[in-house]
């Protein structure tokens, strides 16, 4: 039975990487931060699955014990700061974690169990103000977060420690992807919460930032494979994980809202847009400047050629059938929500 450990379990990806390598027969380690209450997060429906450890990235001797317990053949490095607009407010910390966490990671590999295979979730951000598109393995970084930033570090340490100690480490540069399990202070989360509650009416207007921001969306179900592919070649690379599709975030709200059968008509452009229920007349989405970043990433759009070709990996659910994913399950939880609060 293979053995493996992934930081950021409790999160989104963690708990769909966690869920595939169970099904495939793995023993299971989740690294938990110690917190006066215990949140299993998105493992809460399989937490007697997973053997859980007690470590921070920040803390090289914790993560050098979970090796020492987990004897993983596999590492899948998760954890992260990972809300850009924080990364501004706590510059400091995202560094600590996203990019000096990384180090501490393949420091603990590389005292406790060398031959064990790595990998890191790599980000998009890293591409920024980008330099050329589509975005592939080769084309230049220029992130414009510290989020962003302390992710290229945490790329090129992996590359570097490949290169210099011969370890199995590998970075998916992973395209913006989303699920159910996506947390609320996300923007695709913010907007298909949003949607659910406008529609049951207990809820009047969404506000955003840039309507004009352009991503590539993909779920984070598929994604998760192409992490566990990564570590099964027989020898380590990086690989851009994408749809090769861009959509901008008034494209997604459009599809939420058309979900629910709300038809979304558009008043004024950048900060005085406004969208307008067309059955209603009422404002349901205005743009608000204080949502906008200091530094604005434009587009992102990945060409995933390179993972689909060495990996054979592909993705299977598309961009209408994710966002229906979410606000069919945001629909389930306000629904008990507001029967909930009835009962009160």
């Amino acid at each position: 039975m293979r053995k493996a450990l992934i930081t950021g379990v409790t999160g989104q990806d963690g708990s769909y990487l966690a869920e595939l390598l169970l099904e495939k027969g793995y023993e299971v380690y989740g690294i938990m931060r110690r917190k006066s209450v215990v949140d299993y997060g998105n493992v809460e429906h399989m937490k007697d699955k997973i053997h859980f450890i007690y470590a921070d990235m920040t803390d090289v001797v914790s993560l050098i014990n979970a090796m020492k317990i987990s004897q993983a053949d596999e590492v899948f490095n998760l954890a992260a700061q990972s809300f850009v607009g924080t990364s501004w407010e706590q510059p400091l910390a995202t560094a600590d974690i996203d990019a000096l966490g990384v180090t501490n990671m393949l420091e603990a590999i590389r005292t406790i169990k060398p031959e064990a295979r790595f990998y890191q979730a790599s980000t998009s951000e890293m591409f920024g103000k980008v330099q050329e598109m589509p975005q592939t393995e080769k084309t230049p970084f220029y992130p414009r977060s510290p989020y962003g930033v302390a992710k290229v570090y945490g790329h090129w340490i992996t590359k570097n420690y490949r290169e210099s100690y011969d370890l199995y480490a590998c970075s998916g540069i992973l395209f913006n992807h989303e699920s159910e399990r996506r947390g609320l202070e996300f923007v695709t989360r913010k907007i298909t919460d949003a949607v659910v509650r406008i529609k049951l009416g207990v809820q009047d207007c969404l506000e955003l930032g840039s309507m004009d921001a352009k991503r590539d969306w993909g779920h984070s179900k598929d994604y998760v494979k192409a992490m566990w592919l990564m570590l099964q070649q027989e020898k380590a690379d990086d690989y851009v994980i994408a749809t090769n599709e861009t959509r901008t975030v008034r494209e997604f709200v459009e599809t939420a809202f058309s979900h629910v059968d709300i038809e979304v008509e558009w008043s004024g452009n950048g900060v005085d847009e406004t969208g307008i229920d067309k059955a209603t007349g009422k404002t349901i989405v205005r743009v608000n400047p204080k949502f906008f970043r200091p530094a604005e990433v434009e587009v992102l759009l990945g060409n995933p050629a390179k993972a689909e070709k060495e990996l054979n990996w592909k993705r299977e659910i598309s961009f209408s059938e994710l966002v229906k994913r979410m606000v069919d399950n945001d629909k389930k939880l306000v629904e008990e929500e507001i029967k909930i609060s009835d009962l009160k």
